[in-house]
């Protein structure tokens, strides 16, 4: 809503006339900026005026005195501080600027005053960034809900420490298999008194052969009974 328009457009149509003031030889050099710089020289044209060179800033192009400091929606553009401020405000003429210093929980209660008084405000940018700090919440739900996530984290951590049991049944299957080891260890001790059987068999073949030499040493005795037979057939002739 746009209000003293008439104020507006004679401030617009003086505003046409006024010239554009530039700063001296911007024009020439491109290093040079056009925004305006007073010319100080001694002999300088364009502070002496000489013509041919551009206008000086004088006060004669002023604006109309009604018109001066009206924002371009017509309302007079206020400064405000705190609620405070609210009080010398009169809605159908002049609009609040919430000062850039002011933090957030006096902005909010600035905010929540202007809307009861319905007076207007010439920064509603701010008004915005108040909704996107509403929506904030959203966020941290969902960030809540990361955090419920996160848990299913640790679940599944839980579920590798069950795993880990697994491990732990499989070494115990090992330690299970040792004693087979020691088993077969046994098994092989076992296997070892045969070999002293063999060792006790062979002692018992040994007597075998002390019989042999003890059936030779019965057949001596028949040598020796041949041995008289051939003496006696001797002594007959």
């Amino acid at each position: 809503m746009v209000i003293n328009k008439e104020l507006l457009q004679l401030r617009k149509k003086i505003a046409d006339k006024r010239p554009d003031f530039v700063r001296q030889e911007s024009w020439r050099y491109k290093k040079l900026a056009t925004n305006w710089r007073k010319p100080k020289g001694k002999d300088n044209k364009m502070r002496k005026q000489v013509s041919g060179v551009p206008a000086l800033v004088k006060v004669g192009y002023k604006g109309p005195r009604k018109s001066r400091g009206l924002h371009p929606s017509g309302y007079n553009d206020v400064l405000i501080f705190n609620t405070n401020d609210l009080t010398r405000i009169d809605p159908t003429i002049d609009a609040i600027r919430i000062s850039h210093g002011v933090g957030y929980k006096k902005r909010l209660d600035i905010l929540n005053e202007a809307t009861k008084l319905e007076i207007k405000v010439l920064n509603p940018g701010k008004i915005e960034k108040v909704e996107k700090a509403e929506v904030k919440p959203k966020k941290e739900v969902e960030k809540v809900e990361k955090a419920e996530v996160k848990p299913k984290k640790e679940v599944e951590k839980v579920e590798k420490a069950e795993v880990k049991p697994k491990k732990e049944v499989e070494k115990v299957e090992k330690a299970e298999v040792k004693p087979k080891k020691e088993v077969e260890k046994v098994e092989k001790a076992e296997v070892k008194p045969k070999k002293e059987v063999e060792k006790v068999e062979k002692a018992e073949v040994k007597p075998k052969k002390e019989v042999e030499k003890v059936e030779k040493a019965e057949v001596k005795p028949k040598k020796e009974g041949k041995g008289k037979s051939k003496g006696k057939k001797v002594s007959k002739s």
